[in-house]
């Protein structure tokens, strides 16, 4: 993943890829953190008020597992309003980013084939 994408393109599919990730398997925040990290760049600090948020809105429930290397950790797993989120969220991603794709496809006119203006 380059490094110079926008940060507010990145944090426009967090939650998303929050979801995505936690759909495939529970996870701790560190963990869900480093998967970001490696996917799209996204930096740790960012996904602690994220989980937080998902927690408060019901799309994610927590426990705890018990770790031989310290304390427990903090484990998030999707709930079936955060199973639904994800459904709409992809799908609302996929429209959106066809979208994007059909106007990034249109072709450039010619300098002279551009309405208003004039040759010589």
């Amino acid at each position: 993943m380059p490094e110079h994408i926008d940060t507010q393109l990145k944090k426009g599919v967090l939650t998303l890829c929050v979801l995505a990730l936690l759909n495939r398997r529970d996870g701790y925040a560190y963990d869900i953190a480093a998967d970001l990290s490696k996917a799209i760049g996204m930096g740790e600090g960012t996904i602690y008020p994220l989980m937080r948020r998902m927690q408060t809105d019901g799309l994610v429930e927590t426990y705890l597992v018990e770790s031989a290397a310290g304390p427990s950790r903090k484990y998030y797993r999707l709930t079936a309003a955060g199973r639904r989120a994800l459904e709409a969220q992809t799908a609302e991603w996929r429209t959106f980013a066809d979208a994007v794709e059909a106007v990034l496809a249109e072709p450039v006119p010619a300098p002279a084939e551009t309405k208003g203006e004039l040759t010589t």
